[in-house]
């Protein structure tokens, strides 16, 4: 029974930004489009089509590649740390959308088959992760110690899980990284994830993209050897709090 309310989720997120102003009937037709492909096509169409199209609609809006969506300002622009650039922080309705898809989808598929996991292999994934990724972006000069409590926190790490951290990695790892190791194995799916991950991140600065892949390998080894997406979308949202809290956000300027 509960499965079959989860694609209730995703709807009320469309209507509610649809009634608050921040989707304009071409983003609701859009989003609908969205919806009803990636969570009713995959038992109707060619694997591959249905797989091939809901990972270009993701993208697409995901990236505000797609028209009729606007982004709903939380907190005005501020600066977070005296060596980083301003911050301001929005609620993207087309990136959060995605996310809520991907969740509905994630939950409501067939159980299937899957190899032996290991928690223990996980646990040893989530905290070398923690540790490396700030590690290497100290060493890189991407960020430096900067401990903080920043006003609005708590709005902050609810975008953080819920839209951020719940979207990408529902992307990356339920959407990307399950198919792709479903056709070619462990080593090449959790790899090509990973680096794909990060070159999204290459605009921003290319050492960062680095940074980025590194997190994206943990995060895809956390989600093979556990089995569970809760998992890397809780170590992601966990290192970005950590970047936020204990060093320059959202980049030290270089």
């Amino acid at each position: 029974m509960l499965r079959k309310l989860l694609p209730l989720l995703p709807i009320v997120l469309l209507l509610c930004g649809f009634a608050l102003g921040f989707v304009q009937p071409v983003g609701l037709l859009i989003g609908a489009i969205y919806l009803a492909w990636t969570l009713y096509g995959e038992h109707r169409l060619p694997r591959l089509l249905w797989w091939l199209v809901c990972l270009v609609l993701s993208i697409a809006l995901a990236a505000h590649l797609l028209p009729g969506t606007t982004s709903w300002t939380l907190w005005p622009v501020r600066q977070l740390s005296p060596d980083a650039p301003v911050y301001a922080l929005h609620l993207s309705w087309d990136k959060a959308l995605v996310g809520a898809t991907l969740l509905a989808w994630w939950l409501r598929r067939d159980p299937v088959p899957t190899e032996k996991r290991s928690p223990d292999f996980a646990a040893i994934v989530i905290v070398t992760t923690l540790f490396a990724v700030p590690l290497v972006a100290v060493a890189g000069g991407l960020v430096v110690w900067n401990p903080k409590w920043p006003p609005g926190f708590w709005l902050w790490m609810l975008v953080n899980v819920c839209v951020i951290s719940l979207t990408e990695e529902a992307f990356f790892r339920g959407l990307l990284q399950s198919e792709l190791v479903r056709r070619f194995g462990a080593f090449a799916g959790v790899a090509v994830a990973s680096v794909l991950f990060g070159m999204v991140h290459w605009p921003i600065n290319p050492l960062f993209a680095v940074v980025a892949g590194i997190a994206g390998l943990g995060y895809g080894l956390a989600f093979y050897f556990s089995g569970r997406l809760l998992v890397p979308i809780l170590l992601h949202a966990a290192v970005n709090c950590l970047h936020l809290l204990l060093f320059s956000y959202p980049l030290r300027i270089i």
